[in-house]
């Protein structure tokens, strides 16, 4: 596998510590683009030690107990920010969607003693809910899936019907927003709903019903193609109001286990120009600031980029951006604690990210053309966000057993390669 060459920080930059909070891939992604950079090692806190950050040489992993609070993990961070004294600016980074939330309600308490790049609650608000990610794609002239929503607020009540369906199945269900749906758990649980028939959706609303949920569920139309269609935008707009990474990637295949489903497993960065003007026109719009993540599915028919989901953080397969030569890092640091403009940053470099072994990855490739692409990308570089050789031998031996299991998913849940994707 590739590895990406470390580059000298810059005299001028500042000296900066980071705080990180979570423990999946998408954190040791992010902690290792800092190392390579400016040689940090950073604090991650966590309740418990999960196997993308464990016994790593380039984290300084803080367990606090499972049991904790968000309170708890709240406190703890006041308590590392008083202990830091101020010394230098202290940046405050996480990469899951209930921890960004838990981070900005108390940004109060946290804000003394930390540098926060993240949006606030009334913009997390309007963006992390898929029904106003809609009506704001509409405003802008951005396409999207028609979407139908589904109010579970009151389906505790006798006699709480679903609506019918709009759309002609099959059709993909999900929550509006994941914060309350997260919290949940229930056998059969997904993270996206695929349905082939009224019965299908009639289960689901039985469910989901059984299982006290009551927020909004989302059906939408479903955009043919498999995986291949998927595409990832990743972004940065700094606090000047310019948005100064701009890097996409062409998705090959995608997770298929029921609580991972839709999480990119493959792919291979490849510039998008038409994309990356809507994904500017979007965060310009909500004057977003920090980093962004859309998700887009190519309609096969006739082209046309679906915008499905924007996450308000960077995204847990971020690895593909610095490995294509923009280290995340920089960005952020220019922009929070050197406080001046990063020069704009356009990816076009083609490399390939996996998670699995590219042999067995090819076998879910079955375009001649799409496979000449991603050999030509894998000359470039083959890279996987936890193989770092700067690391211990143990995590070395970790990220393959970790692939090992990823082959043992796809048997179980995707054995071989289909037309829709699922």
């Amino acid at each position: 596998m590739s590895e990406t060459s470390a580059q000298p920080a810059p005299g001028t930059t500042p000296a900066f510590d980071l705080v990180m909070v979570g423990g999946d891939i998408g954190v040791y992604a992010l902690a290792r683009a800092f190392n390579d950079r400016y040689g940090t090692v950073p604090t991650v806190v966590s309740r418990v030690e999960t196997g993308p950050v464990m016994r790593s040489d380039i984290i300084n992993h803080h367990l606090i107990g499972e049991d904790k609070t968000s309170q708890d993990t709240i406190d703890e961070l006041v308590r590392i920010g008083k202990e830091h004294h101020g010394r230098h600016p202290l940046v405050l980074l996480t990469n899951q969607d209930t921890i960004v939330r838990m981070v900005m309600e108390r940004v109060d308490e946290l804000a003394p003693y930390y540098t926060i790049p993240m949006p606030g609650v009334d913009l997390l608000d309007r963006i992390s809910d898929k029904v106003e990610f809609a009506r704001a794609c509409d405003e802008l002239g951005i396409p999207h899936p028609a979407t139908q929503v589904v109010d579970f607020s009151g389906a505790a009540a006798d006699g709480w019907t679903a609506p019918a369906v709009e759309s002609p199945f099959p059709v993909v269900a999900k929550p509006a927003t994941t914060s309350q749906y997260e919290t949940l758990k229930f056998p059969g649980k997904k993270k996206v709903y695929f349905l082939d028939t009224q019965a299908d959706y009639d289960d689901m609303v039985r469910v989901l019903r059984a299982a006290g949920f009551t927020g909004q569920f989302l059906v939408q139309q479903l955009i043919g193609g498999d995986d291949t269609y998927m595409r990832s935008v990743t972004a940065y707009r700094d606090q000047f109001g310019e948005t100064t990474l701009l890097c996409s990637a062409h998705v090959l295949l995608e997770e298929h286990s029921p609580t991972a489903l839709g999480n990119p497993a493959a792919m291979f960065t490849t510039a998008l120009p038409d994309l990356w003007e809507s994904a500017v026109k979007f965060l310009d719009h909500m004057d977003y600031k920090g980093f962004a993540n859309f998700d887009v599915k190519v309609d096969p028919k006739d082209g046309t980029g679906y915008f499905l989901e924007m996450n308000s953080r960077i995204g847990r397969n971020n690895y593909y951006v610095t490995a294509a030569g923009a280290n995340v890092a920089e960005f952020v640091v220019t922009d929070v604690v050197e406080n001046r403009p990063h020069a704009p940053v356009r990816v076009e470099n083609e490399i390939l990210y996996t998670v699995l072994f590219k042999p067995f990855l090819m076998r879910y490739v079955l375009d001649p053309a799409l496979r000449e692409r991603v050999n030509a990308a894998a000359r470039n570089g083959i890279h996987h966000p936890l193989w770092n050789r700067k690391d211990s031998l143990w995590r070395k031996g970790y990220t393959l057993v970790a692939m090992a299991n990823h082959v043992r998913k796809f048997l179980k849940y995707y054995p071989k390669p289909s037309s829709h994707g699922f």
